[in-house]
């Protein structure tokens, strides 16, 4: 695969852009792509994450450490895959090498369905929290409005580059940490045992009460791929990735425990049950005074437009790198300054339209039930690359599997397999209803396209 690798560069549209742009297109090191893993992960969700567990008790911390151990076998995988094959697409590249055509069209469909949906859906939860510190949401058109320019800034940047893309994301990554860090270590300098409540509370044996907490947690980690699916942008690829999605998998779970624990440990079980805002609160029990809320309503919007400006760019690469083998429409594969900008453009309308469509309908029921459904289409492409590195490992493949690696490898995969399937799982039988429906159509557009390249092919 090094010969494939090799003659696929990022550069060659942009040395060919008679305006020179080529200078904007700049591979990511180590620290920008760790900044993207950790980015994507944590979103918004991180902000509302303690006061959803708080009812379980603390017997949600072990479902945490649970799921974080399943997480990292994950990244361990995508670090072996893409020491492997480190073209950009990530779960794609390795789905298609694998399994042959379909399921990479699979793959890259499901993916860019979770990529423009979520976009949406982080644009309309930063304008809730923008609404704390400017009066953006007095109206729908007003909200609107302001979801539209959350949606839009991110994809200007893109469109700039991925020099200014790797930038936004490492500046906002260190900003919206600052705040959680505060929260996350200073929390435990006020830390006070009684206030944590009792165990499980959730009525259900600790087993159930883990199981139950857990369903809340699992897509706390989506995102673990994003080092993976912009490999081709990674200098030092097959080294780097892996790297990158380990730290920034473990980064995001050290903020994740210990900012829960802090809160847990400020804000009393029972008020923290009912809280809308908890990491406010537990800045308000920390210093006094009410400008919690505020600084974490600014550190969330920070947040979510990072995760806008990574996921923009996810959300192009996968159907750039599927356009590249013809499963996705040719212009998907056009790429200015090393970013794909015909699908940072249709992944941006397309999140405006359901934006617009969820703001101006008065109803956000059908935007509820597509944003429940990219939770399943997310794990497919998880699913499918732990399947890859199964295939690898079982198939013995000398140029694919190092043998002295082989069972500690296995074990890794086989934990992250599972992890996959509780992610799918714990989307809940209507999303898996859904979700297939949805891939089923992209069945369908499989179909024409795989008839044109065979019409071309004779």
């Amino acid at each position: 695969m090094a010969t494939a690798v090799d003659t696929t560069p990022a550069d060659t549209t942009d040395t060919a852009d008679p305006d020179g742009a080529g200078k904007h297109a700049r591979s990511f090191g180590l620290p920008v792509a760790t900044a993207l893993v950790m980015g994507n992960i944590i979103g918004g969700g991180i902000f509302t994450l303690p006061a959803s567990i708080a009812p379980y008790g603390t017997v949600s911390l072990i479902a945490f450490g649970v799921l974080t151990v399943a997480a990292i076998a994950l990244a361990l995988v995508f670090g072996r895959l893409a020491a492997r094959d480190p073209r950009t697409g990530g779960p794609y590249v390795y789905a298609r090498e694998a399994f042959g055509d379909f399921a990479g069209f699979l793959t890259a469909w499901s993916y860019w369905i979770t990529g423009w949906v979520s976009n949406a859906a982080l644009a309309v939860a930063a304008v809730g929290y923008l609404n704390v510190v400017l009066p953006v949401g007095g109206s729908h058109w007003s909200a609107c409005l302001t979801a539209l320019v959350l949606l839009w800034l991110p994809a200007l940047a893109n469109f700039a580059g991925t020099r200014y893309v790797g930038a936004v994301q490492l500046v906002s990554t260190v900003l919206k940490f600052v705040p959680l860090l505060l929260v996350a270590v200073g929390g435990l300098f006020f830390f006070d045992p009684s206030r944590m409540g009792p165990f499980n509370s959730s009525g259900h044996g600790a087993v159930g009460a883990v199981s139950a907490s857990a369903a809340l947690l699992l897509f706390s980690y989506l995102g673990v791929e994003s080092a993976a699916v912009s490999a081709g942008e990674v200098r030092d690829a097959r080294r780097n990735v892996g790297r990158a999605t380990v730290i920034g998998t473990a980064g995001a779970a050290v903020v994740y425990l210990l900012g829960t624990l802090s809160v847990f440990g400020t804000v009393p079980h029972d008020r923290l049950v009912h809280s809308t805002a908890p990491f406010s609160d537990a800045v308000n029990a920390m210093f006094g005074g009410g400008w919690g809320g505020t600084a974490v309503a600014v550190a969330a919007v920070i947040s979510m437009t990072g995760c806008l400006n990574g996921w923009t760019l996810l959300s192009a690469q996968t159907p750039y790198a599927a356009a590249k083998d013809g499963l996705f429409p040719a212009a998907f594969a056009r790429r200015r300054r090393g970013v794909p900008t015909f699908g940072v453009a249709v992944t941006a309308v397309l999140a405006s339209l359901l934006t617009a469509y969820n703001y101006l309908s008065g109803s956000t029921r059908v935007f509820d039930v597509l944003v429940l459904v990219t939770t399943f289409t997310a794990t497919v492409p998880y699913l499918l690359a732990t399947a890859a590195q199964l295939f690898h490992l079982i198939s013995g493949k000398g140029e694919s599997v190092n043998r002295s690696r082989l069972v500690r490898d296995a074990v890794i995969t086989t934990v992250a397999a599972g992890f996959s399937l509780w992610l799918m799982a714990g989307a809940g039988y209507a999303a898996v209803y859904q979700g297939t429906l949805f891939l089923f159509v992209g069945v369908l557009g499989y179909a024409v396209l795989a008839a044109r390249r065979r019409r071309n092919a004779s």
